[in-house]
């Protein structure tokens, strides 16, 4: 049974649904950089538990006004004065809505602009694939600010540019934009106009897959980084096993040995 996603339950999100099972996430705080507060978190939570029992093909991750997401709510955090163990169930909250989105099984697609800073840019290493614009830019400032990375930077971000750039930009604040950020992992497309533009048409084609090919793409290879070589393969021919002979590819199948499905070309 489909489950229904109530959009009014949420507050700090902006939730879309559009044609084709695309749905835009949108972070609503704008007046505060879209930093992180629980409730946004705990929205998060909520969205991405039910999202692949709701018939959502592919989302479009974006952030209201001129930056994606400035990282944890600082105010928030020091109003609160929260103990270490306050602290430590807040970034399990935070382990657990990254963890729904990486391993949910539902293509994510994220639109960056302005900020990807902190949390900001934990967030975004939780999805599938990066679209960044002329404005985005990249850092984590956390040393500078006498804390510690308690999103998953130190698995996400250290898995995209490697351990040595992810503790100089810890140390250093180094920021990182424009090729650059390209060229170490941070983002797979860089254009020159909207990301979320980009980033709605790469959910469109993305949708078009089937969804329990989705499924093993955006959970299975993220279980796979954390086997060992032997269980890695082991699991992968499993569920190879499994996504290769579904009932609802024979069409495609068919239609590749008619020659009739699109082929593979390289661009121009």
């Amino acid at each position: 049974m489909t489950i229904q996603i109530d959009i009014s339950r949420y507050n700090n999100l902006a939730i879309e649904a559009l044609e084709d099972g695309v749905w835009v996430v949108t972070l609503n705080r704008p007046q505060k950089r879209n930093a992180l507060d629980l409730d946004t978190i705990e929205e998060l939570v909520a969205f991405f538990s039910v999202a692949p029992r709701a018939g959502v093909r592919a989302v479009v991750l974006a952030g209201a006004g001129d930056h994606f997401c400035a990282g944890l709510d600082l105010i928030e955090h020091h109003d609160e004065d929260r103990s270490p163990a306050d602290f430590m169930h807040v970034c399990l909250r935070w382990h657990e809505a990254f963890n729904k989105m990486e391993y949910g099984g539902v293509p994510i697609i994220a639109a960056l602009q302005g900020a990807v800073v902190g949390g900001g840019l934990e967030l975004a290493s939780a999805a599938h694939v990066r679209v960044m614009d002329k404005t985005a830019y990249f850092a984590l400032p956390e040393g500078q600010r006498g804390l510690f990375t308690g999103g998953g930077a130190t698995i996400r971000v250290t898995d995209l540019v490697g351990k040595a750039r992810m503790i100089d930009m810890m140390l250093t604040g180094r920021v990182y934009q424009g090729q650059e950020a390209m060229d170490v992992g941070l983002v797979q497309y860089a254009v020159e106009g909207s990301s979320l533009d980009a980033a709605l048409e790469l959910a469109r084609k993305a949708a078009q897959n089937l969804p329990l090919s989705n499924f093993a793409i955006c959970s299975a290879v993220s279980h796979m980084q954390n086997m060992s070589a032997m269980d890695a393969a082991y699991a992968e021919a499993v569920v190879a096993g499994v996504v290769n002979t579904q009932p609802d590819a024979r069409a495609r199948l068919a239609a590749f040995a008619d020659k009739s499905a699109a082929r593979v070309r390289p661009k121009d």
